[in-house]
């Protein structure tokens, strides 16, 4: 650890003048005198530069860039899929971000109760034993699901932090406002290649490849990673592709196969970047990915 050491420097001597002779005023004897200010100013300049390189290669070496599998997690996780909201209730694809915050994109009844059994799950792990943090998407049904968890969990508002943009649900391009079941044809395409994108549509809903999910997360991933230590967070997301994209992406798991980590409404899981829960394993015992989305 780079410490400060206090040092004392004192001034440069001022020039004298004798009382009874006068010295010659020749560009050689005439000296400028420095002032202790001027002086300190002119060392701070000359050694802060290096100051500042070593504490931010310092912190640089510490932290590291957040990577996906991550070697250690700082904080211990919690990931959970909101209850199911009004438009899953009707069956309906609902992923424009314009729509988030509406009531119509908040929990359903059946959400509500999904969502207690979550808040009371997380109190039987003791998610927040001594505090936690919440992190839901701003997303109506997300955000209302933080506040359930909150009151269950008896935890302050105050702590819970919403996300603005990398926990939106995914956006699934052409087949908003078709029927539920037409998901089934995205995770085709996921199987196939993590860069392949839904089709588009021109009503403002995004079209996101398991890629671009995937860079969103790791954002967010990087966000927590740097901002808390040794925290307990709980990420609540409206959907289920954040989520599996990003356990995925701490397991080491190749990014096609991310839909075999499906959330249901009101799963809640605990971050283990060692393994994948036993019931979520695949098939096959190869499944590791060490540079995501480049899984090939």
């Amino acid at each position: 650890m780079l410490r400060a050491t206090a040092c004392s420097a004192a001034p440069p001597p001022r020039p004298h003048a004798s009382p009874t002779s006068e010295s010659p005023k020749t560009p050689q004897s005439f000296v400028i005198p420095i002032g202790r200010r001027y002086f300190f100013n002119a060392l701070s300049t000359s050694i802060t530069p290096f100051f500042a390189s070593s504490i931010t290669a310092q912190v640089a070496d510490a932290r590291g860039l957040f990577q996906m599998p991550p070697v250690r997690l700082s904080n211990r996780y919690f990931l959970v899929r909101a209850g199911e909201s009004e438009f899953e209730g009707l069956g309906v694809i609902n992923t424009n971000p314009v729509a988030k915050t509406s009531v119509d994109n908040g929990l359903s009844e059946k959400g509500k109760k999904q969502t207690v059994k979550a808040a009371l799950i997380l109190k039987e792990m003791a998610a927040c034993e001594g505090s936690c943090w919440i992190w839901p998407s701003i997303t109506q049904r997300a955000y209302q699901a933080a506040e359930i968890i909150a009151t269950i969990n008896g935890i302050s508002r105050s702590r819970i932090v919403p996300e603005y943009s990398f926990l939106d649900a995914r956006g699934l391009g052409a087949y908003e406002g078709k029927n539920l079941a037409s998901v089934s044809r995205v995770y085709a395409s996921d199987s196939e290649s993590p860069s392949i994108k839904p089709p588009p549509t021109g009503d403002g809903t995004l079209n996101e490849s398991v890629s671009d999910v995937f860079v969103r997360v790791t954002q967010l991933m990087s966000i927590l990673e740097t901002q808390y230590s040794e925290e307990t967070v709980i990420i609540v997301s409206p959907d289920s592709d954040n989520l599996s994209i990003l356990q995925a992406g701490l397991v080491g798991l190749d990014l096609r196969r991310h839909s075999e980590l499906a959330f249901g409404p009101g799963e809640v899981r605990f971050v283990d970047p060692s393994s994948i829960p036993t019931y979520k394993q695949p098939a096959s015992a190869v499944y590791k990915c060490l540079n995501p989305p480049s899984c090939n």
